[in-house]
């Protein structure tokens, strides 16, 4: 970030201006030029403040090194796009690629790129990684390739002057994505790719950048390695005892090293070529509950990423009737990144999707993205194009009578409000612990291949209890299996109890869990150094940690004692009893506790009992399918209430008002509500969510 454009307390501040990033996607290129005015001025009239477009190389290239920017093709003429959207006061997000999707043939690459097997993935056996997509299936490329990476540098030289001139002060091009939901190419799971020799390469590069010697590789696998160059990655899972897992885990972690590896690799070469805003990566929406069973995790690493980068997002595509998916990958983003920002919000549908969402459902997944954290969004297509259904403008400028109304009224009743400047009040935070979602990926053992179609027999390339390794490896259960359901348990214990939460991960910094006066994580028999050092200095600070079911005995050594554990043994112990008289486990160690919940079935009870204890702030309802977050303004006594019914039954609720009011305002509905001596009661219809101004 510059002078210029940076983000400060979760805005985007422009030459000291806080700006709006809420925004919609168009595609120049899809649209005659023509056209371009009077389509931008429709946007600006259903409210919107800025665009987000693609910039397909594969559209612009003619041959190698050969450009189109609108000198044969006027609806190519990129710069004059921009310069349109200046004149307009738009602010602008691009999104150059390399790779875009966007439902283009060659997912947004030149055919001659595609097809080099120079260029491309490998298998286990050394053959092409095939997606399934429409139009055609397409082979994946290495992003470790140097000669791919040569040929992105040819794209990126053509590209980045006319992008470089349209940057502040100059323009208001204000955020560049790095490529398009890197993934792998969707093959998520881990033992199907990148076996390229460049990436065998990086993944022993990897390895010694760990390790620093080949003794301490050897003594963590109990092998006789003679150096890091001799060393082949798994190519599929094979392990029978927890001694064998490190040489698996440790291929888990170089995917997630690949990915942050090649985006800060173009975010570089972004740089070097003058692009100097903000720099930020969209992941896949992941399919299920997210990804990884219990949230967005391996090979994604949003903390690590936002290392290299200015911000990242997840994108979401959903439906009602995936409330939980979607609270739980905006409590996660809400939780981990600096810029809380969905880069795709669904808005309209590509064609082959099976079973979509409609115009009621993205009003639906908005709310619910707002409810949980996310501050602002690009909705995608907010304009439609070829490959693309049901979006509020069309590319010939016409209202789509059935969505425009809905997105009209979402920018007046909703966006309305700056989010940014609300905070969501909560004291708790649930991490995802990351050691055990890579267990899970490690010890996968269907090769489910990457499908952009939907799936036909019913498997995720996500690792899931269907396709994983129910061996204990000598633990008491499989921690691969059961670290998703005791994540569930805290994930609904914590809401069914009218407790707001963020979702937390392991690999963020220290600092981000310091705001909150809980931690929640999952804990079994062993866990990093480094998590355990994380978890002590939180209980140090006087934090208040919650774990279950156990404290882990060994570290991710498998042989050494764990440092939690060691730290353990010199506090203050008592045991507790809930409101069903069963165990809670209490040490207290300085200025802080830690708390055991050792059976998943006390969990609800221990958890109410635990945070009774310390004060923690809830939201009272008479039901526990409802579910409610509280938001109150920085810098003056103004609070919004979300309250919603995520079930497929009309609710009698009746809620217990945080703050003391006699009268409060439906946002969406605009009218007031009663209440009566501090409670509200009202109907909530089938997958309702109320949004009450206080």
């Amino acid at each position: 970030m510059t002078e210029h454009v940076r983000i400060n307390n979760e805005n985007f501040v422009v030459d000291g201006r806080i700006i709006s990033m809420y925004s919609g996607s168009i595609h120049y290129w899809r649209i005659k030029q023509e056209r371009w005015s009077e389509i931008l001025d429709k946007v600006k009239g259903l409210g919107f403040t800025g665009i987000t477009t693609y910039i397909p190389w594969e559209i612009h290239e003619i041959t190698k090194g050969t450009f189109d920017f609108g000198e044969i093709e006027t609806s190519k003429d990129i710069d004059k796009f921009l310069s349109l959207c200046d004149e307009k006061g738009l602010t602008v997000s691009v999104r150059p690629g390399p790779q875009i999707n966007s439902e283009l043939t060659w997912f947004g690459f030149p055919e001659r790129i595609i097809k080099n097997a120079n260029y491309q993935a490998k298998n286990p056996k050394g053959g092409k990684v095939i997606l399934n997509q429409v139009p055609k299936p397409i082979p994946a490329l290495s992003y470790t390739n140097e000669n791919f990476l040569a040929e992105v540098d040819i794209w990126y030289d053509a590209i980045c002057p006319i992008l470089e001139k349209h940057q502040p002060p100059k323009g208001n091009l204000v955020a560049v994505q790095i490529d398009n939901e890197m993934g792998y190419f969707f093959h998520i799971n881990p033992y199907t790719t990148d076996y390229s020799e460049s990436s065998k390469t990086l993944y022993r590069s990897f390895l010694k950048e760990k390790y620093e010697s080949i003794q301490k590789l050897n003594n963590m696998y109990h092998s006789n390695y003679l150096c890091f160059e001799e060393i082949n990655p798994p190519v599929r899972f094979e392990g029978a005892s927890k001694d064998e897992l490190p040489y698996y885990l440790d291929w888990i972690e170089y995917r997630e090293y690949y990915l942050i590896n090649s985006i800060r690799n173009l975010g570089n070469r972004m740089r070097k070529r003058g692009i100097n805003v903000p720099l930020f990566h969209n992941y896949p929406h992941p399919l299920g509950p997210g990804g990884a069973s219990g949230a967005p995790s391996t090979p994604f690493n949003l903390p690590k990423l936002e290392e290299e980068i200015d911000f990242v997002g997840f994108d979401i595509y959903s439906k009602k009737e995936l409330y939980n998916h979607v609270k739980t990958i905006t409590s996660y983003v809400a939780g981990c990144s600096r810029f809380p920002y969905i880069p795709e919000l669904g808005t309209g549908v590509w064609p082959w999707y099976i079973k979509p969402g409609n115009i009621e459902d993205e009003a639906f997944t908005t709310k619910a993205a707002l409810m949980h954290g996310i501050k602002e969004f690009n909705r995608y297509m907010l304009v439609d194009r070829n490959k693309w259904l049901g979006s509020p403008i069309s590319h010939k400028g016409e209202i789509n009578k059935k969505s425009y109304p809905i997105h009209e009224k979402i920018t007046k009743n909703l966006m309305k409000f700056r989010w940014n400047d609300f905070d969501k009040q909560t004291d708790v935070l649930l991490v995802v612990n990351r050691d055990y979602d890579r267990l899970e990926a490690a010890t996968t053992l269907l090769p489910v291949e990457g499908d952009f179609l939907e799936s036909v027999f019913g498997f995720s390339e996500y690792p899931d209890s269907k396709i994983v390794s129910t061996n204990t490896f000598g633990f008491k259960k499989p921690i691969q299996i059961e670290k998703s359901n005791w994540f569930d348990t805290f994930y609904k214990a914590l809401s069914s109890g009218g407790f707001s939460f963020n979702l937390g991960d392991t690999e963020q910094v220290f600092e981000k869990w310091m705001k909150y006066k809980v931690v929640v994580i999952t804990s079994f028999e062993y866990l990093s150094e480094e998590i355990s050092k994380k978890l002590i200095k939180y209980i140090e600070i006087g934090g208040n940690l919650i774990i279950g079911p156990s404290i882990p005995e060994l570290n991710e050594s498998f042989k050494e004692t764990s440092s939690l554990k060691l730290f353990v043994e010199k506090a203050h112990r008592e045991i507790i009893k809930n409101s069903t008289n069963k165990a809670i486990e209490k040490y207290s160690i300085g200025k802080g506790n830690l708390f055991v919940i050792s059976e998943k079935e006390t969990v609800k009870s221990s958890i109410e009992n635990i945070l009774g204890n310390l004060k923690v702030s809830k939201i009272r309802m008479n039901n526990e399918k409802l579910d409610a977050v509280l938001y109150k303004h920085k810098s003056k006594d103004e609070f919004i209430l979300f309250i919603a019914n995520p079930t497929f039954e009309e609710i009698d609720a009746e809620i217990e008002l945080p703050i003391s009011t006699n009268m409060v305002t439906d946002v969406w509905n605009e009218e007031e509500i009663k209440t009566e001596n501090g409670i509200l009661k009202d109907k909530l219809s089938p997958y309702e969510i109320k949004i009450l101004k206080l």
